[in-house]
């Protein structure tokens, strides 16, 4: 989960790969540091904390060469500090590493044996001592790598330079993502393409055991073998101003502002406007994963997937945090148009217990990045029992999206902020999109349910749009409500994977003690927990469990708590029952959750800023899990 920038060509090494690390420090901020050629050498510099710490002492630096790496810091091996601050140098070599190198215990007691010295506590350094020993023998930069990779085992994505031959940078992978830049007179290379676009929409994607060669503005792939293949060149359609602020404070409140937008095209390939039907577009279920989606033959395409999801009997749903309790919202939904079972399951479990797919299943994966190892991890496993497998995420030409059958994307567009929000409401859009396309395969829902149904989510984003005037509200009871020691989040049926969203959002920004739960079951064992100190959020619009789930909050206002409720329109019971009650625009039930969990965001956001928190990047997490 860490960020990677390398830089060659005839600019400023120092500002591209500074630019390069603002742009992926939602990767990972308790360190960072640059190595930057000067002279005859790689001068490096480092810093424990954000990399604002390292830009302050780059300041008054200047570099007289054309090249240079740099990293931002997510710690697996070894806490935060300088020390263990990428690059990591041995000698002339310098690297930068994300992702983990899961043999390095055995291979450090090899060096030891041999009288390595370490100077930090993490994986990464040993890469360059491997690279280094191996250049001692005789070998270049590129013949070294070549000659270590074997070795390598885990996942990781590393960038070399050598002050050997000062010209030359040696990319490569397996797992993480990293990505070629290719511009006039000069190359970047970097974990993502924000820190690529400002420069170039040209990018090559290294696929895992890819070695990349530049020298000076060329560049060569080769396999692991060390035999030079062709890569495609793509084009990348973002603007370097999908990754600004635009004015907001954050990142994130810009990214909840901006997800009417994002909704309305995420269903926008997939819905025929004229006459209110659905079609997933580029679905590509017949193709074989790792294949060119931009050929793929669009009739043929949606006859191919027409004929796997009528066949389809049972769907399996699997995803980590807030993707996963997407996932669950999409279970309920495809269960009651489609009439298809749906299993949902976290993919660190999943991928490890003996799971059993019967024949005609179909296999869905949800992430944002693209790259979550996990999700990842349990996408291989189901290709390899013959499965069908679809992934939805937002990221195109990511790992996932590239290995999958089957392609729907989020068209969230840049998310910076490392608490999802855009792309959580983008997949439950797409999961019903999903939902209403396997009903009308299967007949479970008739025509002019279809039309009525795609009307519904026509009208979303302007009711978006209302939904987030809570802003000011949440914004003026933050300073109140961060007075309360607990959040119990409640609701029932599709509601209920929204409380579990809500919490995780207050846990992951205010750092809150918040649970969320399905309203049912406050009797079992949660009800215990409420007095005047907790505070209650009720999910609680009108629709067939609206009279059950006023029962449990009458319950929890029995007992002392505070309540703020979110229900349909204006409603005299729960405004009674209420210290705040927020209305909802009048939607379908399969609707309500896009437009629930934005006061859920909007109370997390504010929450966090009243406490004085680091918005977009709070503590201990980062937004691309690239590793186990």
């Amino acid at each position: 989960m860490c960020g990677i920038v390398g830089y060659i060509g005839s600019g400023d090494p120092k500002k591209v790969i500074l630019e390069g690390l603002k742009t992926l420090e939602y990767r990972g901020y308790d360190s960072a540091g640059v190595a930057i050629l000067d002279g005859n050498k790689f001068k490096r510099i480092r810093a424990e904390g954000k990399l604002s710490i390292l830009k302050e002492k780059l300041e008054s630096e200047i570099f007289s060469g054309h090249i240079g790496i740099g990293h931002t810091r997510w710690a697996t091996h070894g806490k935060p500090s300088e020390r263990n601050a990428h690059p990591h140098s041995v000698k002339g070599v310098s690297i930068v590493h994300n992702g983990i190198i899961e043999n390095y215990a055995d291979l450090k007691e090899s060096l030891k044996d041999l009288g390595t010295e370490f100077l930090s506590d993490t994986d990464s350094e040993l890469v360059a001592h491997l690279i280094s020993a191996e250049i001692d023998s005789g070998k270049d930069l590129f013949t070294s790598v070549l000659a270590i990779l074997p070795r390598l085992s885990g996942a990781f994505s590393i960038l070399a330079v050598s002050t050997d031959q000062p010209d030359e940078m040696v990319a490569f992978k397996n797992g993480p993502p990293l990505i070629l830049g290719p511009a006039k007179d000069e190359i970047i290379v970097a974990s993502d393409v924000q820190a690529i676009i400002k420069y170039t929409k040209d990018v090559i994607y290294l696929d895992d055991f890819e070695i990349a060669h530049i020298v000076g503005s060329k560049y060569k792939i080769f396999d692991k073998e060390g035999k030079i293949i062709a890569k495609k060149i793509v084009h990348i359609d973002w603007s370097p101003e999908q990754v600004e602020k635009q004015g907001y404070r954050h990142f994130m409140l810009k990214e909840i502002f901006e997800q009417p937008r994002a909704v309305a095209a995420a269903i926008a390939p997939h819905v025929d406007l004229n006459h209110h039907t659905v079609q997933l577009s580029r679905l590509g279920l017949g193709g074989t994963g790792v294949e060119d989606l931009e050929s793929l033959n669009l009739i043929k395409d949606y006859q191919n997937t027409v004929e796997k999801l009528k066949n389809v009997n049972r769907i399996f749903i699997v995803a980590c945090g807030t993707s996963y309790y997407a996932a669950m919202v999409g279970k309920y939904v495809i269960e009651r148009m489609a009439g298809v079972p749906v299993e949902v399951d976290i993919a660190s479990e999943f991928r490890y217990r003996n799971v059993v797919i019967p024949k005609d299943s179909l296999f869905v994966t949800i992430s944002q990045s693209g790259e979550t190892a996990d999700t990842l991890a349990a996408l291989r496993l189901v290709k390899e029992m013959g499965v069908p497998c679809l992934s939805i995420c937002n990221v195109k030409r990511s790992t996932i999206d590239r290995e999958a059958h089957g392609h729907l994307y989020m068209n969230a567009g840049a998310e910076i902020g490392v608490a999802s929000t855009k792309a959580f409401v983008c997949t439950l859009s797409l999961l019903n999109i999903l939902a209403l396309n396997i009903g009308k395969i299967k007949e479970t829902i008739s025509s002019s349910e279809e039309q009525k149904w795609v009307r519904e989510m026509l009208s979303v984003p302007s009711q978006m749009e209302i939904v987030l005037a809570f802003d000011k509200f949440f914004a003026e009871a933050s300073h109140t409500l961060k007075k309360f020691r607990g959040f119990l989040y409640m609701g029932r049926g599709v509601n209920y994977p929204i409380a579990l969203e809500g919490a995780l959002k207050l846990k992951e920004l205010a750092y809150m003690h918040a649970e969320g739960y399905a309203s049912g079951e406050m009797k079992h064992g949660p009800l215990a927990l409420i007095d005047e100190s907790m505070c209650i959020v009720m999910l609680a619009p009108s629709d067939e469990l609206y009279e059950k789930t006023v029962s449990n909050l009458e319950e929890a206002k029995a007992r002392g708590g505070e309540i703020i409720s979110i229900g349909t329109g204006e409603n005299t019971k729960l405004r009674q029952i209420s210290e705040h009650y927020l209305p909802l625009p009048s939607a379908a039930w399969f609707v309500n959750p896009i437009l629930e969990v934005i006061p859920l965001q909007l109370l997390a956001y504010h929450m966090a800023d009243a406490l004085g928190h680091d918005v977009d990047q709070p503590r201990n997490l980062a937004k691309s899990v690239t590793v186990e």
